[in-house]
């Protein structure tokens, strides 16, 4: 018995006793351990590839979007709130929006789905509601915002975004169901 590994060491393997060694190991392996030194559990979405097509197109604009949008909204408020505070607020709450729209495009869990839904829909409405307002009211928005007349002041992607959005999430739809309950 001195020539056989430590239980849990190795492979299983016969011995002269009888089949084959298949105890658990006693001391966890390095990549068993957490950050925090407890044990770490391998998430089954750590094996999945990356988006491709479409939904990475989508992810891509939603981020730059997302990054933009709050960023913008930030500067405003912080330097010149009093001058358009609805217009500054609203491209605040479009950032946020775009924000958890990219969350819900990126990650592939239970929640995700929704979040893409809610997000994208809510974008959808902001859109074409902050479109029609700053059209007929202009002076209730003297500076633009991302969603004012239909986004033109970025080429009109934010009304032609939550678009392409819906109809993404629409058409996967059914691939959508097999997200496994658990995730």
């Amino acid at each position: 018995m001195a020539d056989r590994p430590a239980a849990g060491n190795g492979p299983p393997h016969p011995t002269a006793d009888g089949p084959a060694d298949v105890s658990l190991p006693t001391e966890p392996r390095v990549s068993d351990v957490g950050p925090g030194g407890g044990r770490h559990v391998p998430d089954p979405a750590d094996d999945e590839p990356p988006p491709a097509g479409p939904r990475r197109l989508l992810i891509a604009f939603y981020a730059v979007f997302a990054l933009a949008a709050t960023a913008r909204g930030i500067v405003q408020i912080g330097t010149k709130f009093d001058e358009a505070p609805l217009a500054y607020l609203l491209s605040l709450f479009s950032g946020i929006v775009y924000l958890a729209a990219t969350v819900g495009l990126v990650t592939d869990r239970r929640w995700s789905r929704p979040l893409a839904w809610g997000a994208i829909g809510t974008e959808m409405v902001g859109v074409v509601t902050i479109g029609i307002a700053s059209l007929v009211d202009s002076t209730a928005f003297p500076h633009d915002t991302v969603w004012s007349r239909f986004g033109s002041g970025y080429g009109y992607v934010p009304v032609i975004l939550p678009v392409l959005g819906l109809m993404w999430l629409w058409q996967t739809r059914g691939a959508a169901r097999a997200v496994p309950a658990d995730r």
